[in-house]
């Protein structure tokens, strides 16, 4: 069972922490958006591409009653995300929920609206202006502000700022990451700037590459995420404040 699965069980099994009463319950919801996610796969216009942005729309009272709403729609986006990773589907963006009111819908019942980003996302302020809204955002990583942590087996850890041109990973000297790992590829992989994001891109490897413990092929990274290629590990790590790898 999954981290998500779990904290939306802990949610439900508490009488007094019930999200929607005995009508509806967030598992559902997360069951609905994977639905979702499946149905408009490829609708991007490339195959294995898959929805990132979501409006799960609720009968108003349901949504007036949600009082962990930025908490719960986080999980529901994290649970997408997982779901992504775990068929190998590919996201232009991070996953994003929103919590709409309607008042035509009973009770109980919910909508899940599912689209490939393609503009940018309303602002924070945006968001808040709409009383009617609950939004959370799982957090974009832009490749200039990022550093990864290499883990290689029987070397120092090392630190290296991403400027936002491509980076090949591999054992050949050509790469721009090289790695001293018997398990890694010559040409493993690519991490690169696509929309202002990180993009990890497999490139044919023998022995595959993961992140979080999923094998993918390509994945929009985020902060936290890890990196496994062979036996050495690469964690993308947000660059502090004023010490980023912008020039």
């Amino acid at each position: 069972m999954s981290r998500v699965e779990r904290f939306f069980e802990r949610l439900v099994e508490r009488p007094s922490a019930r999200l929607f009463g005995t009508r509806l319950q967030p598992i559902q919801v997360l069951r609905r958006i994977e639905r979702a996610m499946e149905a408009e796969r490829g609708s991007g216009g490339r195959s294995g591409l898959v929805p990132d942005q979501f409006t799960v729309r609720l009968n108003p009272d349901d949504l007036a009653g949600l009082a962990q709403a930025e908490e719960v729609a986080g999980e529901l986006a994290s649970g997408a995300l997982r779901f992504a990773r775990a068929h190998g589907y590919a996201l232009r963006e991070r996953p994003r929920v929103t919590l709409r009111a309607d008042a035509m819908l009973r009770p109980g019942e919910t909508e899940v609206e599912a689209a490939v980003s393609h503009a940018p996302e309303p602002t924070a302020a945006d968001d808040a202006a709409d009383s009617g809204t609950r939004v959370f955002e799982v957090p974009v990583v832009h490749a200039p502000d990022v550093v990864l942590e290499v883990r290689e087996p029987g070397r120092a850890p090392r630190r290296i700022p991403v400027s936002g041109a491509p980076i090949r990973i591999g054992r050949a000297p050509e790469c721009e990451l090289v790695l001293k790992d018997s398990r890694v590829s010559r040409r493993h992989a690519r991490l690169h700037a696509r929309n202002g994001v990180l993009v990890l891109t497999d490139l044919g490897s023998t022995n595959g590459t993961r992140v979080n413990g999923h094998r993918v092929t390509e994945l929009v990274l985020g902060a936290g995420d890890r990196i496994m290629i062979g036996d050495t590990s690469v964690v993308i790590e947000a660059a502090a404040a004023g010490t980023g790898a912008r020039s």
